[in-house]
C-alpha cells in the first residue's frame, strides 16, 4: 500500500540534492523508449496481432488527430497547422482503412480505455468527430455507454460548450485541456492566448455535462515566468478545481522542433528559476489538497489515480498514468504507437506516408521493437517503480524464476549513492524510495534500464 499525503511540510526538498541529480532522462511512458525503436515491415505488427486471436482481455485504443488551427511555439508534437477543416477528411479515411485492416484481431476485446490526443482532437467538426466515433463503434468492441475510460485532449481557445456536450453524449466522460500558463506575457509568447474567463466556462459545460475527470496540463519554464506570475497562475487553477493536473517542464530544443525557434531564449527562466517554480508548484497544489502522484502529475486524494497507487494497480503508459491494469494498446492514426502481447509498432508520422500506405491497403507500421524475457522483466520493473515507489524482490523471483539480487547485482550496486542520500532503501527483501528519491525517480529507474547509454541520454529532457 503506497502512502499518499497532501502535507506539504511531509514532502522532501533538497536543492542541493536535486543539482546533483538533475540529469536528462526518459519519463518511461514506455520501456525501452521510443529512441529504441528501430524499422519493422509493414506486415510485422499485424501478423503478430493475428497470432494473438485467442487472448480474449480487454484493450485500450489510442486515436492520433494531428490537426491545428493555431501553432503554439512551445509544441513539439506531430502535427499539421491549417484552418481548413475539409484537410481531415482524406486522414479520416485512412483512419477508417487502419481500422478495417486492423480490426480483425481485435474486435472481440472489449475496449476499456479510449483516448483522443494530437495534435488538437477538437479541430474535427462534429459531423467528422462523429464519423470516428462511428467507425470505431463498427470496427471494435466499443460501447459508448459502458464506464470505461473515454478521454480527449482539447485546445480551449478553439473548443465550444456546444462541442463539449456532443462529446459527452458521444460517450466520452473525461476531457484533458491545455491550460500551461495564464499570464498574458507568457500566452503571448508563446502564442497561446486564452483567458481564465473561456477556460472556466469550458470547465463549468464540463461539469455540467457529467464528465467524470477534468484534466489540466500545465508548464513550467516558459518564457517571462516568475514565481509571482505563476504563482497566481496556480491560484487560478485551484480555484477551477480540476480532479488532475500535470505540470510539465519545458524543454528548449529549437534544433528539434523549428516552432521553438520563434521562442525569445533569452526570456526563459534560469535553472535556478525553473526549480523555484516547480518548489512552489509542489507546495500551493499540496497545499490546495491535491497528492503529488509522481513525475508531475497531480490528482485529488479520492480520485482514481490516487486509488489506484494505494491499491498497487496504478500504470503508466503513452499518456502518462492509467488506473488500469496493463492493457494491450492499440494506436491508430499517424505517430501512434501500439503494444501488443510484447510487440511495439509505430506509424509513420508523415501525414501524406500514412494516406498513401492505407490507400494501397497497407498498414503504415514503420518502427517497432519486439521485448524479450529480460525486456519485460526490467519493464515491469520500472514501471512498478514509477507507480508504488517500491518493489518486492520476491514477486519477480517468482514470476520471472530469477535470484533478483544476483540478476540485478550490477543496478543495485549502482544504486549505492542514492542510499547513502537516503533516497533509496535497499532492504534485504525489497527496495524502497524513500521521500527524497520521489523527485528523481526518473534518475533511479535509469539504473534498471539495459537501452540508456550516455549519448541516448543527452536526446531526453532533464528529470527537474
Amino acid at each position: 500500500m503506497t502512502e499518499l499525503s497532501t502535507d506539504f511540510s511531509n514532502f522532501h526538498w533538497d536543492d542541493d540534492m536535486i543539482r546533483r541529480y538533475e540529469g536528462k532522462g526518459p519519463r518511461y511512458t514506455s520501456y525501452p523508449t521510443a529512441l529504441s525503436f528501430t524499422p519493422i515491415k509493414h506486415d510485422q505488427f499485424l501478423n503478430h496481432a493475428a497470432q494473438c486471436k485467442d487472448v480474449t482481455d480487454p484493450i485500450s485504443l489510442y486515436v492520433h488527430i494531428p490537426f491545428c488551427e493555431r501553432l503554439c511555439f512551445y509544441c513539439g508534437c506531430n502535427k499539421i497547422v491549417t484552418q481548413q477543416k475539409e484537410k481531415a477528411d482524406p486522414y479520416i479515411a485512412a483512419l477508417k482503412q487502419e481500422m478495417e485492416i486492423t480490426s480483425p484481431s481485435f474486435k472481440h476485446r472489449p475496449v476499456h480505455q479510449l483516448h483522443f490526443g494530437g495534435g488538437t482532437p477538437n479541430y474535427l467538426t462534429k459531423e467528422q468527430f462523429q464519423q470516428v466515433i462511428s467507425y470505431l463503434e463498427k470496427y471494435f468492441d466499443l460501447d459508448m455507454t459502458r464506464t470505461g475510460e473515454y478521454s480527449i485532449e482539447v485546445d480551449p481557445r478553439t473548443l465550444t460548450t456546444e462541442q463539449v456536450s456532443h462529446y459527452r453524449k458521444l460517450g466520452i466522460n473525461r476531457i484533458s485541456m491545455g491550460i500551461q500558463d495564464f499570464d498574458p506575457k507568457v500566452q503571448d509568447a508563446i502564442n497561446r492566448v486564452q483567458t481564465y474567463e473561456e477556460v472556466d466556462e469550458i470547465v463549468q459545460a464540463a461539469r455540467g455535462c457529467g464528465y467524470q475527470s477534468i484534466s489540466f496540463d500545465l508548464i513550467y519554464g516558459l518564457p517571462y515566468q516568475s514565481t509571482d506570475t505563476f504563482a497566481k497562475t496556480l491560484d487560478q487553477v485551484v480555484e477551477l478545481n480540476p480532479d488532475r493536473i500535470a505540470v510539465f517542464n519545458y524543454a528548449h530544443l529549437p534544433d528539434r522542433f523549428k516552432a521553438q525557434k520563434l521562442i525569445d531564449a533569452d526570456a526563459i527562466p534560469s535553472s535556478a528559476t525553473k526549480l523555484d517554480l516547480l518548489h512552489l508548484t509542489i507546495r500551493k497544489l499540496m497545499e490546495a489538497g491535491y497528492v503529488y502522484i509522481g513525475m508531475d502529475h497531480f490528482a485529488k486524494a479520492d480520485d482514481e489515480l490516487c486509488v489506484a497507487q494505494r491499491s498497487g494497480t496504478l500504470q503508466r503508459n503513452f499518456q502518462g498514468y492509467s488506473t488500469h491494469n496493463e492493457l494491450d494498446l492499440v494506436g491508430l492514426g499517424s505517430s501512434s504507437i501500439s503494444l501488443v502481447q510484447g510487440l511495439y509498432s509505430q506509424n509513420s508520422k508523415g501525414l501524406k506516408l500514412y494516406q498513401n500506405f492505407l490507400a494501397q491497403d497497407i498498414l503504415p507500421t514503420e518502427k517497432g521493437y519486439q521485448l524479450n524475457e529480460d525486456d519485460e522483466l526490467r519493464k515491469e520493473l520500472i514501471m512498478t517503480l514509477a507507480c508504488q515507489y517500491k518493489l518486492d524482490y520476491t514477486q519477480f523471483e517468482e514470476k520471472y524464476d530469477i535470484n533478483f539480487k544476483e540478476y540485478f547485482a550490477k543496478e543495485l550496486a549502482s544504486l549505492a549513492h542514492f542510499a547513502e542520500d537516503g533516497m533509496v532503501d535497499l532492504g534485504e527483501d525489497q527496495l524502497q524510495i524513500m521521500q527524497p528519491g520521489r523527485l528523481l525517480i526518473r534518475s533511479i529507474c535509469m539504473a534498471f534500464d539495459a537501452h540508456m547509454n550516455p549519448e541516448l541520454q543527452q536526446r531526453f529532457s532533464k528529470v527537474i
